[in-house]
């Protein structure tokens, strides 16, 4: 849920800065020569930053979706997702264990539904 809140914020800074970059390349007697390099500017702004993050939410979402399925190696996870993106989530999806998240009865966190214990407060159901 916290990340949801970072994304207006993102945008925000993105509509700051692609304008700015637009204005930076005014030039005066060729109208043309400032759109073009206006659209590039634009381009090569939003889309590494809009890869990023796309990445830093597969990321958060791989390390809490590993963690309420209780794996060890949610690092280890990341590290994949992170070097192979679309392709490393898709083997994660297909390598975890499979199962219904329900929330924990002591700490409400949500984990497997046929854990023997919470992965968060270590209590048993």
């Amino acid at each position: 849920m916290r990340i949801c809140k970072l994304f207006p914020k993102l945008l925000t800074v993105l509509g700051l800065l692609i304008p700015a970059a637009c204005f930076a390349q005014f030039y005066p007697g060729d109208p043309a020569r400032g759109c073009a390099s206006c659209g590039c500017c634009g381009t090569f702004f939003f889309i590494p930053i809009a890869f990023l993050a796309l990445s830093v939410a597969l990321l958060v979402w791989v390390a809490r979706d590993a963690k309420a399925r209780g794996m060890d190696d949610a690092v280890l996870w990341m590290l994949v997702v992170f070097f192979l993106n679309l392709l490393g989530l898709l083997i994660y999806i297909l390598s975890r264990p499979q199962g219904l998240l329900a929330p924990c009865p002591n700490c409400g966190n949500q984990r497997l539904q046929a854990s023997a214990k919470c992965p968060y407060c270590g209590i048993g159901s």
